[in-house]
């Protein structure tokens, strides 16, 4: 069985790949997605085996969103997209196919019977993924992108992953811990916690020998012990006060 996630903002697209993809008896669709912020999460969250992904959606295309995916599980990626010359840049995102759209039910077949060879295969991650430019992050009745050097740091809690940027202002993201710390340059000082440290403003040391950092956004954060003398090394300071 091959479980699949399909990402369209076109409702008529995505209806037809659904009708086509509901004639094969070894195919769940686990969901379907009109953006790609719904669809990171819908990756993370299900972890199916094929994403069906369209090159062409406002704000995140399919591109980009490829390079957000956590490497520990990046399903089959099949682009869709009604230009063909994207197809290069398809394949240098470690697609597995790319379908023209519409859709021809022939060529679908034939990615499928290739899909079916290698279900028990997984996709290579990439070796050396690209730095992360922005997040995408939602809120607020929004959902907007925000840019890397923007951002104040990130907690990790219950309800899921929030980004605060450098005005002290917080939104969800559907992106793991993890990953963003796999992809910026932001360290992490608590268990919890990733910090920009461009953003950082003093590191207040307590006498219990815990410590909390104040950011130039106003708000603190925690530090572990574990993670406060890499921290000091990193913001350039080596000696012990007097």
């Amino acid at each position: 069985m091959l479980r699949v996630v399909i990402v369209d903002d076109e409702p008529l697209a995505r209806a037809n790949l659904r009708l086509m993809l509901m004639e094969e008896p070894d195919i769940t669709i686990v969901s379907e997605c009109v953006n790609a912020i719904e669809a990171i999460g819908a990756v993370h969250r299900l972890k199916p085996d094929v994403l069906f992904l369209d090159i062409q959606m406002p704000r995140i295309n399919g591109l980009e969103m490829v390079s957000m995916l956590d490497d520990s599980h990046r399903p089959f990626i099949v682009f869709l997209t009604a230009f063909e010359e994207y197809a290069l840049k398809a394949f240098e995102e470690h697609a597995f196919d790319y379908l023209l759209k519409p859709v021809a039910s022939a060529r679908l077949g034939k990615t499928l019977m290739r899909l079916r060879q290698q279900r028990q295969v997984l996709p290579a991650p990439q070796e050396h993924p690209q730095p992360l430019q922005f997040i995408p992050c939602s809120g607020h009745s929004r959902i907007y992108l925000l840019q890397i050097h923007d951002v104040a740091f990130v907690s990790c809690r219950m309800s899921g992953v929030y980004v605060t940027d450098n005005q002290g202002k917080e939104g969800l993201t559907e992106l793991t811990l993890r990953t963003i710390e796999n992809r910026t340059t932001f360290l992490r000082c608590h268990r919890q916690y990733l910090v920009n440290m461009a953003q950082l403003k003093e590191i207040c040391l307590q006498d219990n020998g815990q410590a909390e950092l104040k950011l130039r956004c106003g708000l603190t954060v925690p530090v572990s012990r574990r993670y406060l003398k890499p921290l000091k090394k990193a913001w350039g300071y080596r000696h012990h006060p007097s």
